[in-house]
């Protein structure tokens, strides 16, 4: 193991372990699972400190079962049995998971809460989806619930609750309404933040255990930073 995989894998936020799943709290700008940048993702470094952990002297298994986007913070789920990766697939299938999001955004939501669908088409090349208001070819419908739940100095604190799991969904459906999320530019914000991160975290997730089915909540505090801590 390379001294930069061990000291990712001991700094390692984990939320919740047991024989069969890992959940960890994913800073802003790592990555779920390897891609064309050749940056180390965060399966590798959960899998390389569950070897330190426990002394393996093969690789430890980690089975991926979703995944946030790059400049989001929050929970992200992991499997450690091959049963325990294909139980959570199908739950997250058959949309029996629950999610959480806060998004922070400058504009005011014309509604204290609202549920809102949108019809989001990907375009892969621009790594970017596109929200309507109607249906077109091989567009695929889009639901979240959005809610108020602070006002901040110069902000607002939104709870959402995605219905679907579409690419960007909430990024761009946010964005569609007239509120984009906080440093979010690919989705109309005005500017970055410093850190190249975006005002979204994936605050909880709510599921059946796999093997158990008892029930489990996982809740990821946000991240050290200014504005996040006015939101707790």
């Amino acid at each position: 193991m390379s001294n930069t995989k061990k000291l990712r894998a001991h700094s390692l936020n984990v939320l919740y372990e047991d024989n069969h799943l890992i959940a960890v709290n994913k800073r802003s700008g790592d990555i779920v699972q390897g891609d064309k940048t050749g940056d180390q993702p965060l399966n590798e470094i959960v899998a390389s400190f569950l070897k330190a952990k426990y002394n393996k002297p093969g690789d430890a298994f980690v089975g991926t079962i979703h995944r946030i986007d790059r400049p989001v913070s929050g929970v992200v789920l992991f499997a450690k049995t091959s049963k325990a990766l294909a139980r959570m697939n199908a739950q997250f299938q058959d949309k029996e998971v629950q999610k959480t999001y806060w998004a922070v955004v400058k504009n005011q939501p014309p509604q204290t809460t609202e549920t809102v669908t949108h019809h989001l088409l990907r375009n892969r090349q621009k790594n970017k989806s596109f929200a309507y208001a109607h249906k077109y070819k091989d567009s695929k419908e889009s639901s979240l619930k959005y809610e108020i739940i602070k006002k901040l100095d110069r902000y607002f604190l939104l709870e959402i609750t995605p219905y679907t799991g579409r690419h960007h969904q909430i990024r761009v459906q946010l964005s569609t309404l007239g509120f984009p999320i906080k440093g979010d530019v690919k989705y109309g914000f005005d500017r970055t933040n410093p850190d190249a991160s975006i005002h979204l975290h994936a605050r909880k997730i709510f599921f059946a255990h796999p093997v158990t089915k008892e029930p489990v909540e996982i809740i990821a505090p946000t991240p050290d930073e200014v504005i996040w801590n006015a939101c707790d």
